[in-house]
């Protein structure tokens, strides 16, 4: 029986783990952190995406659309909470009809069940949204993602994984009689394939393991808050804004969540650490690490403007509010509990261009997941078999 070790206990380490597993091989998982899901999976909106916003034919369409099918019956099939919602794109001035008929066409182009309606219709969905037109996208769902990885983990347990909490990978090499072995401080781990999912960590991973991958990781922070009790009626479901093509982020938006809270952003402000939840999480070398790429300079440059917005956003409350209320005037600052944040690690080019497709990198006995943001958790099973297909097991 071939082994594989999986670096990342995340939703797509996990998934990808459980598919070599089904294909009859052994699996090694490694987690630096005490629990699953610790860091991007366990830190997001929880939304199943359609697959609307993606370059047709790019992995991230073929993959979320494929993805929202297989996620939600994985989930159903396997007790998890999910709910088919769908959400409204909404338009909230002439000037952003353009953009919002090139989504419309590119849902089309992907597959995805979409139709534009009118302000009144928006309203049939959201009584409280004010717009020019909307985009209602009805395969949009919520989940509880930890919740997936919860039962991909009793599943790897059942078909025999070796699943290793507080276990980081301290040092990777080729194997002496093939494979790879990988050194956690208390064991060398001998395997025929080592496979990267670590997230926010995977480009030092990748150096680790002998590669120079062709981007670096820069940690971008997603804050959220959420309606008071009181003000959840203003939101029966999702709404989003129409998003900046020029970013990868889609802005802030509201999200009605399983539990029936209302979860309202995130921004995207630099993070000062990999992992830096709070403003006060500062890691000096993680800044200089960050500051001495050049990507980060060009980056910088090109968007200048739009970091400064999002930083004041970040330490203002009424601004934050000022955004939701372009989607739903009724909100107010006052509305506004501060809950959750998540890190995005989001890949960089040296020219200072963001990777705007999933990143998947190999060598030899090697496979490197080195860009996997939204919606790579919509899109987990599929990146699964597309990575354990590029894995070299005899």
């Amino acid at each position: 029986m071939a082994h594989a070790v999986v670096l990342g206990g995340g939703i797509v380490g996990l998934a990808v783990a459980r598919e070599l597993t089904t294909r009859g091989n052994q699996v090694t998982v490694l987690e630096k952190e005490d629990h699953w899901a610790a860091h991007q999976t366990g830190n997001n909106s929880n939304v199943v995406h359609a697959g609307l916003y993606y370059k047709p034919g790019s992995f991230k369409a073929r993959m979320s659309v494929a993805g929202n099918k297989s996620i939600i019956g994985f989930a159903r099939d396997h007790g998890v909470p999910v709910e088919v919602c769908g959400k409204l794109v909404v338009a909230t001035s002439e000037d952003e009809l353009p953009a919002l008929y090139v989504l419309a066409s590119r849902a089309k182009e992907n597959g995805v069940p979409a139709k534009l309606i009118s302000p009144a219709e928006a309203r049939s969905y959201e009584p409280e949204v004010s717009c020019v037109a909307a985009l209602r996208v009805h395969s949009t769902g919520i989940i509880d993602f930890p919740g997936v990885c919860t039962a991909l983990v009793r599943l790897l347990s059942a078909a025999g994984a070796d699943l290793r909490l507080s276990t980081p990978a301290l040092g990777i090499r080729p194997g002496r009689n093939g494979g790879v072995e990988v050194a956690t401080g208390s064991d060398v781990i001998r395997a025929d394939a080592l496979v990267n999912c670590a997230g926010l960590q995977s480009d030092r991973v990748a150096r680790l393991a002998g590669l120079t991958p062709r981007a670096r990781i820069v940690p971008f922070r997603g804050e959220y808050y959420e309606l008071r009790p009181d003000r959840r009626n203003l939101v029966r479901g999702l709404i989003y804004p129409v998003p900046d093509a020029a970013l990868p982020f889609l802005g802030v938006h509201l999200t009605r969540m399983l539990d029936g809270s209302v979860h309202a952003g995130p921004n995207a402000v630099l993070a000062l650490r990999r992992e830096g939840y709070r403003w006060r999480d500062v890691s000096p070398s993680d800044l200089l690490e960050t500051a001495r790429f050049r990507g980060t300079w060009k980056l910088a440059r090109k968007y200048g403007r739009t970091g400064v917005d999002e930083v004041l956003r970040s330490l203002s409350r009424k601004r934050f509010a000022a955004s939701l209320a372009r989607l739903v005037p009724a909100v107010q600052a006052s509305d506004l509990v501060r809950c959750t944040a998540g890190v995005r690690a989001q890949a960089l080019l040296p020219d200072g261009s963001l990777v705007d497709d999933f990143l998947i990198e190999t060598a030899p006995n090697q496979v490197h997941v080195l860009n996997a943001p939204s919606p790579a958790a919509t899109s987990a099973l599929e990146i699964a078999r597309y990575v354990a297909d590029q894995v070299k097991l005899s």
